[in-house]
C-alpha cells in the first residue's frame, strides 16, 4: 500500500470508522456509475513496443502505486485523452507565474 500523508491518513481513518457521508444525489450517483461501468469496458487489445528501460521504470511506478503495470499505462492513457493528465513542468511554471503576479 502507498505511503499516505496526514490528511489522507485522517481521511481513511474516518471512512473506516463510518463518519463520511455522501452528499451526492440520486441523479449523480447513476451518472457516475454509468461513467464507470463505461470506463471499466475493456473491450480491444493494443500491442505497443516500449524501450527496456520506460517498460522497468513503468514496472516500478506499478509497484510503488500497488497496481499492475498494464492498468498503470491504461489509466495514464485515459487520464491523456480526457485532458485529465498534467505536465509537472507546466504546473512548476504556472505556479512561478501566480507567485510573481502576486507580488
Amino acid at each position: 500500500m502507498a505511503k499516505l500523508d496526514a490528511y489522507e491518513r485522517e481521511v481513511l481513518d474516518a471512512y473506516e470508522k463510518g463518519k463520511l457521508k455522501s452528499v451526492a444525489t440520486k441523479s449523480e450517483l447513476e451518472k457516475l456509475k454509468a461513467a464507470a461501468r463505461a470506463t471499466a469496458i475493456k473491450d480491444r487489445r493494443v500491442n505497443i513496443r516500449l524501450s527496456s528501460i520506460d517498460l522497468g521504470d513503468i514496472q516500478v511506478k506499478a509497484l510503488e502505486e500497488g497496481v499492475p503495470y498494464q492498468t498503470l499505462i491504461a489509466s495514464v492513457l485515459h487520464k491523456y485523452v480526457t485532458g485529465r493528465l498534467s505536465d509537472k513542468s507546466q504546473r512548476i511554471t504556472l505556479a512561478a507565474t501566480d507567485r510573481r503576479k502576486r507580488s
